[in-house]
């Protein structure tokens, strides 16, 4: 389970390899390789939802499992880079809401197993080698009856992923990734957004996100 970019993120170089072994030595050559702020398709779906458990994979250096947590949901962070999450933690103590998440680097399956369902689960900019349509179905199964599915990637025509060959490979569309849920079982938004953020110089930026939204019945 790897992830590729933030919304939030600096210009980081392109990766190619998403091991853990990778993802560790990419965290270990800056201070912070994220801004430390919420993803705003986050923030956007949740800050009226009443708190409760939520699963956040690929969680980095914590800033999407902080804002959760001092929004009063009681969080469980999952990331690949043990350095990323030292961060996270201290993130979280900075924050005053450490006792409100808790992170590991176990991988994804056990965490599920051992600790799930959870009322949300989300991910955000989570671009796994198996595929989007693999990373909705695992995490659909951690969501609890009720719950919520939030998912966001990079859509195939965001000019952030066709600058990266990386990101073009695996960004997706979001009703391409619904397609595994039932709608039987599942009430299912599925859509292309569009926002702008200031780079550097005074820049605009244009990402078109991916967002998946799944309410389980």
């Amino acid at each position: 389970m790897t992830h590729t970019a933030h919304s939030h993120s600096h210009d980081a170089e392109p990766m190619t390899d998403f091991s853990r072994a990778s993802w560790e030595a990419k965290y270990r050559e800056r201070e912070a390789l994220w801004s430390g702020q919420p993803n705003a398709p986050l923030v956007d779906e949740v800050e009226n939802l009443a708190p409760a458990s939520a699963l956040e994979v690929g969680c980095g250096e914590g800033a999407d499992a902080v804002w959760l947590a001092t929004q009063g949901w009681q969080v469980t962070g999952v990331d690949l880079s043990a350095t990323a999450l030292a961060r996270a933690q201290v993130h979280a103590e900075a924050s005053g809401v450490s006792s409100h998440v808790t992170f590991t680097d176990r991988e994804l399956s056990a965490v599920i197993a051992d600790h799930g369902p959870w009322e949300l689960v989300t991910s955000m900019y989570t671009h796994p080698g198996e595929g989007g349509r693999w990373l909705v179905e695992t995490l659909a199964a951690a969501v609890a009856p009720g719950g919520r599915l939030l998912v966001v990637g990079h859509h195939p025509t965001d000019p952030h992923a066709a600058e990266h060959p990386d990101l073009a490979r695996s960004a997706f569309a979001a009703e391409d990734v619904a397609d595994v849920l039932d709608r039987s079982e599942w009430e299912v938004s599925a859509s292309i957004r569009e926002r702008v953020t200031m780079v550097e110089a005074g820049h605009e930026r244009l990402w078109r996100d991916a967002v998946l939204v799944a309410r389980r019945h």
